[in-house]
């Protein structure tokens, strides 16, 4: 006779095996299904919709209530991202070529993410993370350090193009994250904010450099909204401006090493 048997010969050990198996198959459909509610592609390069988002597919909105009071829905409807370039070949995946200003092309090195137009918050009193340095009293540079406010800034061409006129400092971590340069009246005279991890500090000649833009190229940096501000989508589209640089600032950059 028999013994643990339930139905025909399915024990108890088989049972727990195929209800195990039916979790873990559910789990990975779950959690494949939440990787697709951000960043899942709803349309190809082209602009035509994408009807097959595989086994899970796109899950239906929920909504995220965040720390400032502020709810969001994920997914979402979202403007398509604004490039400017054209597909070089008729095929999926067919590299896209940048016209015009290559270093706002939005495409390659030059590519960025349209985050919040808002600026990065502490999360201890709602203030924004990312100031200048003249606009906070307790802020300082460490003696120890090189102050490098009144230096020239040049690009890779050795030109001048402005000076450092502040400094933009996280208070979340203290460390320096942008430089203004106000720009010389020949390329305009207006201010412009750049990378502090993207220019070099040569304190012995007293000068910044960016290696990876020509001078008349700084000009060109994206501006910010507002003085004294900057917000994560501006800090994403400076960045990419400036980082672009290392393939498009000239036209050797970008062909072949060998």
């Amino acid at each position: 006779m028999q013994t643990g048997a339930i139905v025909g010969t399915i024990d108890v050990a088989q049972l727990a095996l195929i209800t195990f198996f039916l979790f873990f198959v559910g789990l990975v459909i779950y959690l494949q299904r939440e990787s697709n509610r951000e960043g899942f592609p709803l349309q190809d390069q082209n602009g035509n919709p994408i009807r097959s988002t595989g086994l899970s597919g796109v899950p239906k909105a929920k909504k995220f209530h965040l720390k400032n009071g502020e709810i969001v829905l994920a997914p979402r409807a979202e403007a398509p991202e604004s490039v400017s370039g054209y597909v070089t070949a008729n095929f999926p995946g067919a590299p896209l070529e940048p016209t015009g200003n290559k270093l706002l092309s939005g495409l390659g090195p030059a590519a960025f993410a349209n985050r919040a137009d808002k600026p990065d918050l502490r999360f201890e009193d709602d203030a924004p993370k990312i100031v200048p340095i003249s606009a906070d009293p307790t802020l300082s540079v460490a003696l120890e350090d090189a102050d490098p406010r009144g230096w020239n800034v040049t690009g890779n061409d050795d030109l001048v193009a402005g000076t450092v006129s502040d400094l933009w400092v996280d208070r979340s971590e203290s460390m320096i994250r942008y430089i203004s340069v106000a720009l010389v009246a020949e390329l305009g005279g207006a201010t412009v904010v750049l990378p502090f991890t993207s220019v070099n500090i040569i304190a012995a000649n007293r000068i910044v450099k960016v290696n990876l833009l020509l001078a008349t190229q700084i000009a060109d940096v994206p501006r910010i909204k507002t003085p004294g501000q900057i917000t994560l989508r501006e800090e994403d589209q400076i960045q990419a401006y400036v980082g672009g640089g290392l393939l498009y600032a000239t036209p050797a950059r970008a062909e072949p090493l060998i």
